[in-house]
Formats: C-alpha cells, sequence, structure tokens
C-alpha cells in the first residue's frame, strides 16, 4: 500500500496514527531500557533478593486490566451508536484509571512503611528502581487520564460517531498500551530479582 495515496482525510489519519506509534515505540525502549538496568543492577551485593511488592500493586494490575475491558465496551457502544452505554463506559474508564494511580501511591506507601524510602540514608537501589519505574509509569497514565478526558468531552460534544472515531481510536490504543506496560512492569518486578 503506498501511504502517499488516498484523500488529505486517509492521510491525515495515517500520520495521526504513525505519530503514535513512533510515540508508543520509544516509549517501550525507554522501559526496556530501565528494566534491563534493574537486571544489570540485580548483582550487586546490596540488591535486595526477598522484597515482595506490596498487594496494592497486584490489586492496581486487576483494576488496569478491567480498564482497558471497559475502554473495549465503549468503543463497541460507540460502534452501535449508543451514546449512554459509551459515556457509561468511558466514566467507568476514568473512575478506573485514578482507582489505578490510587492503588500505586497506596503501594510506594507500603514500600515507605516497610522502611524503604526513595532517597536518603533509608533508600535502596532495588526500591529506587521500583518507585522509578512504577513513578514514570504513573506520568503516563496521567496523560492517558488527560486523552480520556478529552475523549469524554468531545463525546458530549458529539464529535464522535461509529464512522468518525479517530481520537477515540488513538486514545484507546495508548490507553491498552499503557494498561499491558504495566502488566508486563508488574510481572518483570515480580519474578526478576
Amino acid at each position: 500500500m503506498d501511504l502517499t495515496q488516498g484523500t488529505a482525510e486517509e492521510k491525515n489519519r495515517r500520520a495521526k496514527k504513525m505519530m503514535l506509534w513512533f510515540g508508543i515505540i520509544s516509549l517501550i525502549m525507554s522501559f526496556a531500557g530501565w528494566t534491563s538496568a534493574f537486571v544489570v543492577s540485580s548483582s550487586r551485593p546490596d540488591w535486595l533478593k526477598d522484597f515482595q511488592l506490596p498487594n496494592a500493586f497486584l490489586i492496581s494490575t486487576v483494576v488496569i486490566i478491567i480498564s482497558s475491558l471497559t475502554f473495549l465496551l465503549a468503543k463497541n457502544a460507540l460502534k452501535r451508536d449508543n451514546k449512554q452505554q459509551t459515556t457509561l463506559w468511558l466514566l467507568v474508564t476514568l473512575v478506573l484509571g485514578v482507582v489505578f494511580i490510587f492503588n500505586q501511591f497506596s503501594g510506594f506507601q507500603q514500600i515507605i512503611d516497610l522502611g524503604y524510602n526513595f532517597t536518603g540514608p533509608t533508600s535502596n537501589v532495588t526500591m529506587s528502581y521500583i518507585y522509578l519505574i512504577a513513578v514514570v509509569h504513573i506520568l503516563h497514565v496521567v496523560v492517558g487520564l488527560i486523552c480520556l478526558l478529552v475523549v469524554i468531552y468531545n463525546h458530549f460534544k458529539q464529535k464522535y460517531t461509529a464512522s468518525n472515531m479517530l481520537g477515540f481510536e488513538l486514545a484507546a490504543t495508548f490507553w491498552h498500551f499503557i494498561d499491558i506496560l504495566w502488566v508486563y512492569l508488574f510481572l518483570f518486578l515480580y519474578f526478576v530479582r
């Protein structure tokens, strides 16, 4: 398929999707670098080998998986032109995104309660990596929530239809990406010592 062919609208759609994928690929490379550094650093003598991730991280993982499902339900409702269900599932996704972030901070508090801080005399290189990876991911979830708020706003303005869903689809793709990314990060942090 020749990317230069098509109407101006088709070219615009392809360009926006391509830009999103360039961003996603750069994020994958960044997190691959941090998780690789985690593996390399695990040979340090001060590395914590017996640390268990707080339960709040497991809960947040379940929450973010459910949020991907609710975003899919919203998209399917929009395809059926069911505006009420679309609104419901978008709002549920938004709430679940906020619950995810709340659980992440609860997990940080559990780590602090165990006596490990991000910096200072009670810090540890293992915990610093966990904080870094989780906080950077939270920042991307915040970006996802902002995108979701824009989608909700545009939905209320009736910008999207079953045949015109570009902004909706871009936000959904990013949301599913950050969800899959967290599942990977959680499994990585849980199993890699």
